[in-house]
């Protein structure tokens, strides 16, 4: 592991009983183009995971059928042990489990800061209005935002817009947090926030699987590292042995560009 931090990952397999998400076999095509070619992907709870590769290799494709956004052409993908890719699944039920946070911020323009965060407590898992309020005060509070909760999105900071979609999707305490990219977006001197957040949330035992291109940032904080290229996993392991010895010639001829 790369890092000490309570409730750590266990030293498991993939695909094994500890597993909290477990993606095998999955495929997924957007007419003759094929963006997952059979990918095995495994995240034991409180496991923190970097999900790395050019532009185009299927990340956010990934992502996007993990947390059922996209529907998957084959393959099956399994939450807490339960098979979730089973067309009789309540898709919304299980997208309720699951936190996501992709590239936009996509905060609702015309809800103030507190209203998005409490918005899928308050729906969805039915949390009274002062309980939901409560809860996202303190988010908000421990990431600077307190001062902001009354304010709309377009009052907001990019950097601090990321964090309020952040703190919105932790705020219903999800099974798994997925992260597509969610720096890309932000000029140079906003990624430091937001990172820090991502950052306290693995140190507090949060279970992530996180797409970025942000390779010091995995190098630190992952507890292993994915690398995708054409809609296969060519490497992965712990960020020491994919950084400091990548044994694929792919995953090398990626590094080059950032190490």
């Amino acid at each position: 592991m790369s890092r000490n931090r309570p409730g750590s990952a266990p030293d498991t397999e993939p695909g094994s009983v500890a597993d909290v998400l477990h993606a095998r076999g999955i495929r997924k095509s957007f007419g003759d183009k094929e963006v997952l070619r059979g990918v095995d992907v495994s995240l034991a709870r409180n496991e923190v995971v970097a999900l790395i590769g050019a532009s185009g290799s299927g990340k956010s494709t990934l992502l996007r059928c993990l947390g059922l956004l996209e529907p998957i052409d084959d393959g099956q993908i399994l939450l807490a042990g339960a098979d979730i890719s089973d067309p009789r699944v309540d898709a919304n039920a299980v997208r309720a489990r699951l936190g996501a946070v992709f590239q936009s911020y996509n905060l609702f323009p015309h809800l103030s800061v507190l209203d998005n965060v409490t918005l899928a407590s308050r729906v969805v898992h039915r949390v009274p209005r002062r309980e939901a309020e409560a809860r996202a005060r303190d988010l908000l509070a421990r990431i600077g935002l307190a001062d902001k909760a009354g304010e709309h999105p377009d009052r907001l900071s990019g950097g601090q817009q990321q964090r309020a979609a952040i703190i919105r999707a932790i705020a219903t305490d999800p099974e798994v947090l997925l992260l597509d990219e969610i720096t890309s977006a932000l000029d140079p001197e906003l990624v430091g926030e937001v990172l820090e957040l991502v950052r306290d949330l693995a140190v507090a035992g949060s279970t992530i699987l996180m797409a970025t291109h942000e390779m010091a940032f995995a190098r630190d904080v992952a507890d292993r590292v994915v690398f995708l290229d054409q809609g296969v996993i060519v490497e992965e392991g712990a960020p020491s042995e994919v950084f400091g010895a990548p044994r694929e010639p792919r995953t090398r001829a990626f590094l080059s560009r950032f190490l």
